[in-house]
């Protein structure tokens, strides 16, 4: 359980020299990740910036290919080196660089610490041990509790989850359990060690709305009961609306807007995020085709000089061709990526 600094009972990070819990929970800045491939060297991260603080919700959406879930792979010390590379940045936990640790170090931030619940609990989970071993492993590894002990810790997770009959079912297999109740086992995997900080890449991905509203409700409470800092990775701007506190917009590996969830629904200063929230299907609006957004997101071997959303925007200028938006402050709380974001603004 983590205490009134946000820091776990079983902290490992306070050894570090560089911890300081007055930091932010988690501060990434300007992480840069690359691939080489055949075709050339890929950059999938280019330069993205947040922080996260307990209790506080924050999403990162964007199409596939964006860069959202090699962010988090790259956060979490789970990037397959080779082809990745981590080519810049730093990623600080109260203080303390993940980036530089040992992978043994890193190791033992994962779980302790930082946590991801993957979007294909199917393929995440082994087929054959009992969802119960999986669940006590992370005990008899981490805390050196026995067979018995982490049994029970296990039925208590799946209590917490809330899947029914947790005695019975600890002792079944991935196979037995539905699309949505091997979700929640994934969330009680990810929560077994209490960590500050829980990653949910496409946690509802291939659930129906219900079971979606469900898991999402359940993120939320958890994470309000174990002041958890929360980070929501995802390509649906509707799933986020009802839980999250900021939005981070992510095209071609790069951050084009940020802005608490209100501002952003409410007004979007980019043209890629307006085009986002048009693609939402709206109960008021009946009998109209869905708006989507012409073209293709740019090769990322390949990506082109200036605002790499150019070629698909209703907005675009001769400037956005040649001349890279930074992204930069708009308001208090605010930022965007884009030369015309008043327009942008002011076309709603």
């Amino acid at each position: 359980m983590a205490n009134a600094s946000g820091v776990s009972e079983h902290s490992v990070i306070e050894k570090f020299p560089e911890y300081d819990p007055n930091a932010p929970l988690l501060d990434v800045r300007d992480l840069q990740v690359e691939f080489h491939t055949r075709e050339g060297t890929a950059r999938a991260v280019n330069g993205v910036s947040f922080s996260l603080e307990p209790r506080q919700t924050l999403a990162i959406v964007g199409e596939s290919g964006s860069g959202k879930s090699v962010t988090s792979q790259a956060m979490m010390g789970i990037l397959d080196i080779p082809p990745g590379h981590i080519a810049g940045g730093e990623v600080r936990m109260r203080g303390v660089d993940l980036l530089k640790l040992k992978e043994s170090q890193r190791r033992s931030i994962r779980a302790n610490h930082i946590s991801m619940v993957f979007q294909d609990a199917l393929s995440a989970l082994n087929p054959v041990w009992t969802v119960g071993f999986q669940l006590g492993e992370l005990f008899r590894v981490h805390r050196g509790a026995s067979r018995k002990e982490a049994r029970q810790r296990s039925i208590e997770l799946l209590d917490l989850v809330k899947i029914p009959a947790a005695k019975q079912r600890v002792d079944e297999y991935p196979h037995q359990f539905s699309g949505g109740m091997r979700q929640r086992v994934m969330i009680a995997m990810a929560l077994a060690l209490d960590p500050d900080v829980l990653i949910a890449d496409e946690p509802t991905t291939a659930l129906d709305v219900t079971v979606q509203a469900q898991i999402m409700r359940l993120l939320a409470e958890i994470q309000e009961e174990k002041e958890m800092g929360l980070i929501l990775i995802t390509h649906d701007l509707g799933v986020v609306a009802d839980v999250a506190d900021d939005v981070t917009v992510m095209y071609a590996g790069r951050a084009v807007e940020q802005a608490g969830i209100e501002e952003l629904f409410a007004s979007p200063a980019h043209p890629y995020t307006k085009a986002l929230l048009k693609s939402i299907p709206r109960l008021d609006v009946k009998g109209q085709k869905l708006e989507v957004i012409a073209g293709l997101p740019p090769v990322l071997t390949n990506i082109p000089p200036g605002c790499a959303f150019a070629p698909r925007c209703g907005y675009v200028r001769d400037k956005c061709h040649h001349d890279r938006p930074d992204l930069e402050p708009v308001s208090a709380d605010r930022a965007s990526a884009c030369h015309f974001w008043q327009e942008v603004v002011s076309d709603d």
